[in-house]
């Protein structure tokens, strides 16, 4: 089975077979780049992944990695930091067997080509000159025979005459003579020639195309053995990280396995045990003695008959039974014309019995069982989706949170969006930079996830919306909403949101000023669990030119302006800047010159 011979007059699909030969050869080459880039993006992703949820230092979250649960986790953070490595390590082998070995093969692939099929052309033009030769010699060789021909016949017609001249007739038969021996050199010129011709036809044929259709078969065979070769080292590559992955794996599970819940569970008491006592068995109060009624240590109130109760945030007795009883709202303190001695033998009025609410707030304040009780509130268990378990600020923030979160996701989205396209228009206008049909798919996939994410952000907006409506009411509605903390958290926390919330009998038995100081104190307080904190600068910056922010996320900045840095671009060629507390957003790095700030938290040092 040979080319030479099998192939000999299919010169012009030879060389189309072998071109496409190579163009398949490069389309592998492309495929093993395209999975290298994969490789690389997934490492960067799962590197960034781990980045993200590691623990930021001095931070409340390193609290939570006391616990056996959250190291297991850590530990899976560094697990998959490694198995992204040999991710890279993929690649990089990908890059350096396949790639740059292929790419430097088919460059030597074309030169050699191009030598065979020079090769072939040469021959075919020679033998294309030899037939044009033997033509030329063939119309001569006749022509000449046919003026041999004429001049006999001329000849022939003198000598017959006998009104000629001998004369002429000498010269009629000198002048056939000489014809016919031009038509004789012509015919053994005609035979030299076609015999020579024969021959290169026959050395063409079964000698010359042979032999270059014998070196381009083997040059083909041998791409098509590279091409097998180059697809073992692709499944080898991935072999040889299986047992590395394999171990980052069964750290994982180990990580898992060394779970302790019963210790985290004594971590848990440890951390939120208050210290308090059960409250005692209450004693009855007996209404038909006429003598003055009183009440026990462990009593919840006073005489019933007054109307109110007694309760001090720093009191021992009635101060521990707030994590455990819900206490209803006291009704409202006596007309102030109400003198003490109006009423004979009558207990005295509140306002001279009761401190100041305002520091028994601020003892409040400083009772540590019940910060943990509020940091109880905020770990929570699962969490519903419309973040429905929170008070109705906190729910609105983090509802605000998600729904920034989601347009910022859509805005990458239609960024990537655009870029696509724009690549499919380059692509319309030179085809041969690449096929624009490829990105269909591409974009197909993009317009899907834009309007995932718009559906899930139009529904994070009507929580949102619904929050929003009533937060004009907070305050009434965050005394409201202590009852419903009874029912949804367990006993510690739901009182210590209803601490938060109402105080017990204080904060209707002062006046109105106290009443406004206690309500602003407890913003204070609310305001120190506030997840919203604003980003510190971390330096600044300088506008080189003019940008009109007219994307979602986006600032508008004039040339020369100078704003605060609050973070840096993390590679996709954005600066998040701050004008002031309510104006910030993102801006083109390339539009500003930044001066970070080298004692700032997070700065880098550009050198």
């Amino acid at each position: 089975m040979s080319w030479g011979t099998e192939l000999w007059d299919q010169f012009d699909n030879l060389e189309k077979h072998t071109q496409w030969g190579i163009d398949i050869l490069e389309k592998y080459i492309k495929f093993v780049r395209e999975r290298t880039e994969i490789e690389l993006s997934y490492a960067k992703q799962l590197r960034n992944l781990s980045k993200k949820y590691q623990p930021k230092k001095n931070s409340k979250e390193e609290e939570e990695y006391k616990y056996t649960s959250c190291k297991a986790f850590l530990s899976t953070l560094n697990e998959m930091n490694d198995y992204a490595g040999q991710h890279e390590v993929i690649s990089e082998n990908m890059t350096s067997q396949i790639t740059m070995e292929l790419a430097r093969y088919v460059q030597e692939l074309k030169q050699e080509r191009k030598s065979h099929f020079h090769d072939g052309r040469k021959a075919q033009q020679h033998i294309e000159t030899c037939w044009k030769q033997l033509e030329s010699s063939k119309r001569r060789f006749e022509r000449d025979c046919k003026e041999a021909d004429r001049a006999q016949q001329y000849f022939e017609k003198m000598d017959a005459d006998i009104n000629v001249t001998k004369a002429d007739v000498e010269k009629a038969r000198q002048q056939a003579q000489i014809r016919h021996q031009m038509a004789e050199d012509s015919k053994a010129d005609y035979s030299s020639i076609l015999q020579k011709f024969n021959q290169e036809q026959h050395e063409y044929y079964h000698t010359h195309i042979p032999n270059i259709f014998q070196k381009i078969q083997e040059m083909e065979e041998r791409r098509i053995v590279r091409i097998g070769e180059s697809m073992k080292t692709y499944a080898e590559v991935d072999r040889q990280v299986i047992p590395i992955i394999g171990k980052c794996l069964d750290g994982i599970v180990k990580a898992a396995e060394s779970i302790d819940q019963k210790n985290d569970s004594q971590l848990v008491i440890e951390a939120y045990k208050s210290g308090f006592e059960p409250p005692g068995d209450i004693e009855f109060e007996d209404f038909t003695q006429p003598m003055k009624r009183t009440v026990s240590n462990n009593s919840l109130s006073n005489s019933r008959g007054e109307g109110k109760t007694e309760l001090k945030f720093g009191g021992k007795t009635k101060g521990k039974l707030w994590p455990f009883i819900k206490k209803n709202k006291p009704p409202p303190p006596p007309p102030a014309s109400a003198s003490p001695s109006a009423v004979p033998n009558g207990p005295q009025s509140p306002k001279q019995q009761k401190e100041p609410l305002s520091h028994r707030f601020n003892e409040f304040m400083t009772s540590k069982p019940k910060i943990h009780c509020f940091r109880s509130l905020k770990r929570g268990g699962a969490t519903p989706e419309d973040f429905s378990n929170l008070p109705p600020e906190q729910r609105r923030k983090k509802l605000q949170q998600k729904v920034d979160e989601l347009n910022k996701e859509i805005q990458k989205e239609m960024d990537q969006r655009d870029a696509i396209t724009k690549m499919k228009d380059v692509y319309l206008k030179n085809p041969q930079m690449g096929d624009p049909a490829s990105l269909d798919h591409k974009l197909t996939e993009v317009g899907q996830n834009i309007e995932k994410l718009r559906s899930e952000a139009q529904k994070f907006e009507a929580w949102l919306a619904e929050v929003e409506g009533r937060l004009p009411a907070r305050s009434e509605q965050a005394r409201r909403q202590s009852g419903l903390y009874d029912a949804q958290h367990p006993p510690p926390v739901n009182n210590c949101a209803q601490d938060r919330e109402s105080s017990p009998d204080g904060s209707y038995t002062e006046e109105q000023s106290q009443e406004s100081e206690l309500k602003v104190l407890a913003t204070d307080f609310d305001d120190e669990f506030d997840d919203e904190e604003p980003l510190p600068a971390i330096g600044t910056c300088k506008a080189l030119y003019t940008f009109e922010g007219q994307n979602e996320g986006t600032i508008s900045v004039a040339e020369g302006e100078t704003l605060y840095v609050i973070e840096e671009d993390k590679g996709d060629g954005w600066t998040r800047i701050r004008r002031n507390e309510d104006e910030e957003g993102y801006v083109p790095t390339s539009y500003v010159e930044v001066y970070l700030d080298k004692n700032a938290k997070g700065a880098k040092t550009y050198i």
